[in-house]
């Protein structure tokens, strides 16, 4: 039970040492180590006062008598941050899922919903009902693309500005342009630029193989870069090896000289390219200063999908790779209950436990839970979310299971999410709250 009070102590926590900002003039104990499950944790208690946190020490090293909680060795991590997302998209399975689960029927899926069924309302009690998911799950931060084709820009991003100002006590929310990159050599693209622009928001789009991707691609820089706007890809979600999109954008990052924030999301087909082509690809990401989402649970649901055909890839890009050349990588939900993916909630926890199991990132974890959190909030500009340290708020998810191990053996429904120190109310939205919006088919 955490104390109802302003000033208390979390003890016995289990802090991931790389989430943890260390205090120089606070030495903490060595993290433990044990040689067959390679966890890598600090054993810590800290202070919370007025819902930020004050002091952390090693576990049991004060003396003091405020009301506290002990965690009994609990996995404490801050809140997750999501960098992609399509919440626009988001809960509409039930009403038009995908006839095959494959990537094109997706897309012709999703255009068909949208068509028939995506009007103000629609779009905002489901992107809501995302983020009551997020909220509840420990999520504190949040990147939405949002289907800017046409009239979608008006309706949407208006939808997304309301949201944004509602909620804005509770998450903080980013939303991305999303359409395909040739939309941007016309009118109506440079009039999505400055809407994006007004929003305060990210310039982005969906780069695929075609004869004009590098004007394409360059077209978007020159608007990003005249509007001081970052931007935010989707490249190669495909199995294709030559497609080398991440690579042209690597490049034009670099002959633009960009200054601002590039992300690029999937990237799959740099898993199926020769090795010397990926490493070319990933040493030119680095010089570009490019960052890499990945999103397994999508992926893993879209590639290598043939009916009566077992998979033969996981779908995911070069994790490992990337990381081990020091290209900032983080993992995010992606697509939930839509035709791209028909599964999700939205759960950074949820994420992080598939993607160690699909992408083997374990053994060792490593820095690998900087992935759903510091990662991603330093992606996103939020360089005081995603971490746990002094002077930082309380912005926490707490956890029964004290090691990986047990973290990722169970959904942890029974977290405890505090935000500025105070427990929230965790209740999962009713899927029902949607059944008259799934009842217009």
């Amino acid at each position: 039970m955490i104390p109802a009070c302003d000033r208390y102590w979390l003890k016995n926590a289990h802090v991931p040492s790389p989430l943890l900002e260390q205090n120089p003039h606070t030495p903490l104990p060595a993290p433990e180590t044990q040689r067959l499950v390679c966890d890598d944790f600090l054993l810590v208690d800290l202070e919370i006062v007025g819902g930020v946190i004050t002091t952390i020490t090693p576990a049991g090293s004060h003396s003091d008598d405020s009301p506290s909680a002990d965690l009994r060795s609990g996995i404490v991590f801050p809140c997750f941050v999501d960098l992609h997302t399509h919440l626009d998209k988001g809960h509409i399975w039930e009403r038009t899922p995908n006839p095959d689960c494959t990537f094109g029927g997706a897309i012709d899926t999703s255009q068909t919903d949208a068509k028939n069924y995506w009007d103000a309302d629609d779009v905002y009690r489901r992107m809501e009902f995302g983020l009551k998911c997020s909220y509840a799950h420990g999520t504190k931060a949040l990147r939405t693309h949002i289907d800017s084709a046409g009239d979608r820009a008006a309706r949407s991003l208006s939808v997304f500005k309301t949201l944004q100002a509602t909620w804005a006590e509770r998450l903080t929310l980013q939303a991305a342009s999303l359409v395909s990159l040739e939309y941007y050599l016309t009118s109506a693209g440079e009039q999505l630029a400055d809407q994006t622009a007004e929003l305060g928001g990210i310039l982005g789009g969906v780069a695929y193989m075609n004869p004009g991707i590098e004007a394409q691609v360059d077209r978007a820089f020159t608007l990003a870069k005249a509007r001081n706007l970052n931007l935010d890809f989707h490249a190669d979600e495909t199995n294709d090896p030559n497609s080398a999109t991440l690579r042209i954008i690597a490049e034009a990052a670099i002959r633009h000289q960009f200054q601002g924030q590039v992300v690029c999301g999937h990237c799959c087909s740099l898993a199926v390219q020769a090795p010397e082509t990926a490493q070319t690809t990933i040493a030119l990401v680095k010089q570009a200063g490019l960052g890499i989402v990945s999103l397994p649970l999508c992926n893993l649901y879209l590639q290598d999908r043939q009916t009566g055909r077992t998979p033969r890839w996981r779908g995911v890009t070069l994790l490992h790779e990337l990381k081990q050349a020091g290209v900032p990588v983080a993992i995010a939900s992606d697509n939930c209950r839509d035709p791209f993916h028909g599964f999700g909630d939205h759960d950074g926890l949820q994420v992080f436990s598939l993607s160690v199991k699909i992408a083997h990132l374990d053994r060792p974890y490593g820095t690998w839970c900087r992935a759903v959190t510091s990662t991603p909030a330093d992606l996103m500009g939020l360089s005081t979310m995603g971490r746990i340290g002094v002077g930082l708020p309380a912005d926490l998810v707490l956890f029964k299971a004290r090691r990986y191990s047990e973290l990722l053996s169970r959904p942890q429904h029974d977290r405890v999410v505090l935000r500025a120190g105070k427990a929230i109310d965790t209740t999962l939205p009713d899927y029902a709250e949607l059944d008259d919006l799934i009842a217009k088919v």
